[in-house]
């Protein structure tokens, strides 16, 4: 399928945790490059967003997951032009091998929540998520910077009870 994507965009993020321990990747490029983040992607033409999870997590990390919730929404705009929309899913590895996609991510990993919210190369999204608020629900939109390389102009995260 296609990847036409224009002005606005919808991607998916899967958080998937495994015996306490959390499922993320580094990916090689772009804004998080570097940076431990949950497995993400684009929508692709003809999809749907359940399918565009299990894809992107299977894709970047050889893992089969299924899905168990919606954990959030994240609404940016960038440079006052661009809507960049993703929906969090909450979701259990069923199977698969654990292994990175050579092309995207550099590297591949289940870590515990303590290693994840002390390593400076964790995200925003995973202090968002796992962090000491990790349990509130609701709208969160002050000093939401997730690094000025994305060019954000408005950035929130909305988590769902």
């Amino acid at each position: 399928m296609g990847r036409k994507r224009e002005k606005v965009w919808l991607s998916v993020a899967g958080v998937i945790e495994h015996n306490g321990e959390w499922l993320v990747v580094k990916k090689k490029y772009g804004g998080l490059k570097g940076k431990w983040s949950f497995p993400a992607g684009f929508v692709d033409e003809g999809e749907t967003i359940d399918q565009a999870v299990k894809r992107e997590v299977f894709e970047e990390t050889g893992i089969i997951a299924e899905i168990t919730g919606v954990i959030g929404i994240r609404s940016g705009v960038i440079e006052e032009e661009i809507s960049d929309n993703m929906v969090i899913f909450t979701m259990d590895a069923i199977g698969g091998e654990l292994m990175a996609q050579e092309s995207e991510i550099s590297e591949v990993g289940f870590f515990s929540k303590t290693k994840l919210l002390t390593d400076p190369a964790s995200s925003l999204m995973i202090h968002f998520f796992l962090g000491q608020d990790s349990h509130n629900s609701g709208f969160s939109t002050h000093d939401l910077n997730p690094g000025t390389q994305f060019g954000y102009t408005n950035y929130k995260i909305f988590k769902l009870p």
